[in-house]
């Protein structure tokens, strides 16, 4: 294996993605005027502070322990063989670009989709009944045999089942993780990853390698979900469904959203069905999806949109 040579801008931003206190734009900014990665380690919090012209009350953080960082970083890439892909990089998603708090580098491990724009994200209950499960598996297999990349999260349920979809209609599927891309969540579905690489899809984060999940990480991770693909698909949801944050993202964001209608009553469905009742498209087919997208009508915004409660991510991210 070829060892990774990993440039100085490359090793400040591995290094600010362990910055957790850090706005997206504030590590864009940092990035821009910081030339090695020893620039950044021998700052003072307050130095940073006055660089991002914002105070910052964190404790027990030393940026001096940034190097150390990267290069236990960059062994585990090496191992892992992981790649970074930063938002000035022309590969970078154009949709995610555009997002509020867009992520400034994201971490792959697998082939990332070039077709990334024409991908559709695809989410929803853990607990799926039966016929959610169909659902997500129909509609899944549709879009890989019309190859648009499937986005999803790796939780179990529906979106393990979306990425099972895709792979068995012979597309690309995408998991997005709330952890390290070194870190499979949840393990039962690592076999499940390493097959999404094998057919070549990718699993990513905006989280260096080795970090662990944490809750606050999954709605991040889902602003993520939505920002990387043109639509998004609400599978089979309850009312407290965290794919309804993923929702929520995609209608910020400008994105459709669509419900199947095949489950629409679904006992697990409270969440999609309301959904649909403020002004989501129910869809029985991914082909109507697809057709949707060729026709390029005008999108159709929900009326009197309000956030969910669930969606507090961008209010106090």
């Amino acid at each position: 294996m070829l060892t990774k040579v990993f440039t100085e801008k490359e090793k400040i931003n591995i290094a600010l993605s362990h910055c957790y206190f850090l706005k997206g734009k504030e590590r864009l900014f940092l990035n821009s005027v910081l030339d090695t990665l020893q620039e950044l380690a021998v700052l003072s919090i307050d130095d940073l502070a006055q660089l991002i012209k914002r105070p910052l009350r964190i404790q027990n953080f030393q940026l001096s322990d940034l190097p150390m960082l990267v290069a236990k970083d960059m062994k585990l890439m090496q191992a892992y063989n992981i790649s970074l892909l930063s938002i000035e990089d022309e590969a970078f998603p154009v949709s995610l670009k555009e997002i509020f708090d867009a992520p400034p580098v994201i971490f792959y491990r697998g082939t990332f989709p070039k077709d990334a724009a024409q991908s559709v994200g695809m989410v929803g209950t853990r607990s799926p009944t039966g016929a959610g499960i169909k659902t997500a598996l129909d509609f899944a297999k549709e879009f890989g045999e019309a190859r648009v990349p499937v986005i999803s999260g790796l939780a179990r349920g529906i979106d393990a089942f979306s990425h099972k979809g895709a792979i068995e209609g012979g597309g690309c599927t995408v998991a997005v993780l709330a952890c390290g891309v070194d870190r499979i969540y949840p393990r039962s579905n690592a076999r499940l990853a390493a097959k999404i690489i094998e057919t070549g899809g990718c699993i990513l984060s905006e989280y260096p390698p080795g970090e662990d999940v944490m809750k606050y990480r999954f709605p991040q991770r889902n602003r993520i979900i939505s920002g990387i693909s043109r639509a998004v698909v609400i599978v089979e949801a309850p009312e407290k469904s965290g794919a309804l944050i993923t929702a929520d993202f995609a209608l910020e964001q400008g994105k459709d959203v669509f419900v199947c209608a095949s489950v629409l009553e679904s006992v697990q469905n409270a969440g999609g069905e309301k959904l649909y009742k403020d002004g989501a498209f129910a869809v029985n087919s991914a082909k109507e999806v697809l057709n949707d997208w060729q026709r390029a009508t005008k999108k159709r915004y929900i009326k009197d949109y309000q956030p969910s409660l669930f969606n507090t991510y961008k209010n106090n991210g």
